[in-house]
């Protein structure tokens, strides 16, 4: 096998299309990576890169070369990756929407830490799905609609259900969904990405109401929403697992019985094996018995699926 230096050369090389970027990103000189990927060619015989004026391009042996090699050092990595999560003391990182972190973890997380403070918890709110191979995380709630991610544990935590949310002074008014006509209503643009995105249509019709629903104020994401209905802005068909705080505080109140189950539901997701380790189980536990609640708010409703 050549030299490990020389083919971690070649891959930054190989991906970059450039020297000069493999160099910086290996915080080695351009003279002496491109030393290493001279010797690298000299020990297998074949050119891998074409010289041209300012850029350089894969030979064919190069492109040949080029996979597997960024296969192994991805392998490489996530090898350590896992080696690392073993380490006592180390913490967990987990990562979430930034709606479900801003309204379901940020005010519930010091209750996690009362239980457990011996497990440093940190949090990282993206929509990107990152990778356990290679992203620094060790955990993932995920909102989605599949129940199956290849060498993943995926445990369901709860199903999202969708009602109309308004602020207190507002549903006093609405005595049945018919009044929802006059009403002001906001959007949620949450679930735009998804195939078939549930909407007020969706909800009217299993409340056999016909009513003009296109109107309102629509917001791209589900805490902005609640947000514009808890200050009185409209109703909002509201995403009950988000707005579970607020209609426990009163700031937010479901006036009607009636959701409608979307199919999607937030999953917990770790590397396979990870949850059976004493600090992932003891973050599964909480969240369990944390969204227990909303499971239990559920019951009290008349619930269809779309």
């Amino acid at each position: 096998m050549p030299p490990l230096t020389a083919l971690r050369a070649f891959e930054a090389a190989a991906r970059h299309l450039s020297f000069a970027k493999a160099a910086e990103e290996l915080y080695v000189t351009p003279a002496a990576l491109s030393y290493q990927i001279k010797s690298l060619e000299t020990d297998l015989g074949v050119p891998l890169f074409r010289r041209l004026n300012r850029a350089v391009e894969l030979t064919e042996a190069g492109r040949l070369l080029a996979p597997g090699v960024s296969d192994g050092f991805n392998a490489l990595k996530a090898a350590v990756r896992n080696v690392n999560r073993l380490r006592e003391g180390r913490g967990l990182v987990l990562t979430a929407g930034p709606a479900f972190t801003a309204k379901w973890l940020a005010p519930r997380i010091y209750r996690f830490v009362e239980r457990r403070p011996d497990i440093e918890l940190r949090l990282v709110a993206s929509l990107k799905k990152m990778d356990f191979a290679r992203d620094e995380v060790d955990a993932a709630i995920r909102f989605t609609r599949q129940d199956e991610e290849p060498g993943c544990y995926v445990e369901t935590l709860v199903h999202e259900l969708l009602t109309p949310v308004c602020a207190p002074g507002l549903a006093e008014r609405l005595k049945s969904p018919a009044d929802l006509a006059d009403t002001p209503l906001i959007h949620d643009g949450s679930f735009s990405l998804m195939q078939n995105p549930p909407d007020w249509g969706d909800w009217l019709q299993a409340a056999g109401v016909e009513m003009d629903w296109s109107r309102g104020v629509r917001f791209p994401n589900a805490d902005q929403t609640l947000e514009a209905a808890a200050g009185g802005g409209g109703v909002a068909l509201g995403r009950l697992s988000l707005a579970s705080g607020d209609l426990r505080s009163g700031r937010l109140v479901a006036p009607f019985d009636l959701a409608i189950d979307t199919g999607a539901h937030f999953n917990f997701v770790c590397p396979a094996g990870m949850e059976r380790r004493p600090d992932y189980a003891a973050l599964l536990a909480w969240l369990r018995d944390e969204l227990a609640e909303e499971s239990a708010r559920a019951e009290g409703m008349r619930v269809v699926r779309i």
